[in-house]
């Protein structure tokens, strides 16, 4: 099957998400531990499994199934990220680069995982196209995005940074694009995959205190770049905000947030 050009993203990304990296391994990406459990859960990364991250980011995932057996390998385009998920996992083959343009062979894998990462792609469908092209036949993609936003708690920490983001440009996806059932059915099928299960994960982020809160939230890419048009004490102003409505008797802020999980074997 054809697929789409792929345009490059990882400048930029790399630049965003690199910012603040040890914040976001030491505090972000640490709430997302229950997501990468229940993936590589049902995915059956074990022993012998050889598992790819895309967007691998400060790699608690990639770290995560090295303790379970799997032969790693990952590809994010922060340098600093990077740096924090080799000194994790120093057997993992860890790469920077394109989600557009995978440094790897076809058929490579058993199992290929994007938390959160494919709709940061300058191209979102060529980025799934390259996931499929490095997935083995009877293996695994999985691709993880934002839950449904109605009655999310989490959705809050999105919306709180739209004072601060420079218009999108026309049809450009918003976060939570994919975030229904419909729509990431047919992403995968765009990408010539074949969809087998979807299913949601919650995964509440929990912190011990706002100001941990905060630091967490601010790390991200996103928050990066709306720190750049604003400034870090508005976004940081605003994250408080959205934090202390969580916050708990003993002083810890707990926001539920859910995820939407699609897996998919490749067409045949």
């Amino acid at each position: 099957m054809a697929r789409q050009s792929n345009p490059t993203t990882s400048e930029a990304n790399g630049r965003l998400w690199g910012a603040r990296a040890q914040d976001w391994a030491d505090v972000q990406e640490a709430v997302h531990r229950p997501l990468y459990e229940a993936v590589l859960a049902k995915t059956n990364v074990n022993s012998g499994t050889s598992y790819f991250d895309v967007g691998c980011g400060s790699g608690m995932a990639a770290q995560m199934a090295r303790a379970l057996g799997a032969e790693v390998s990952g590809l994010d385009a922060a340098a600093d990220l990077l740096h924090i998920a080799r000194t994790r996992t120093p057997s993992a083959k860890l790469h920077r680069g394109d989600l557009e343009k995978l440094p790897f062979a076809d058929n490579t894998f058993d199992v290929v995982t994007g938390f959160n990462s494919f709709q940061y792609a300058g191209n979102l469908e060529g980025a799934l196209w390259e996931a499929r092209r490095v997935t083995k036949d009877d293996g695994w993609v999985a691709v993880v995005v934002w839950g449904r936003p109605d009655g999310m708690e989490a959705a809050e920490i999105v919306s709180a940074l739209k004072p601060f983001m420079p218009a999108p440009p026309p049809g450009a996806p918003g976060p939570f694009a994919l975030s229904n059932e419909d729509a990431l059915h047919q992403f995968a099928i765009n990408a010539g995959l074949n969809p087998a299960e979807i299913f949601d994960v919650e995964c509440p982020f929990c912190y011990p205190n706002v100001s941990t809160a905060v630091r967490g939230q601010s790390s991200s890419g996103v928050a990066r770049k709306a720190a750049e048009f604003s400034s870090d004490q508005a976004v940081e102003d605003a994250y408080k905000r959205v934090s202390t409505k969580f916050l708990q008797p003993d002083g810890s802020v707990r926001i539920n947030a859910r995820f939407l999980c699609l897996l998919a074997r490749l067409q045949t």
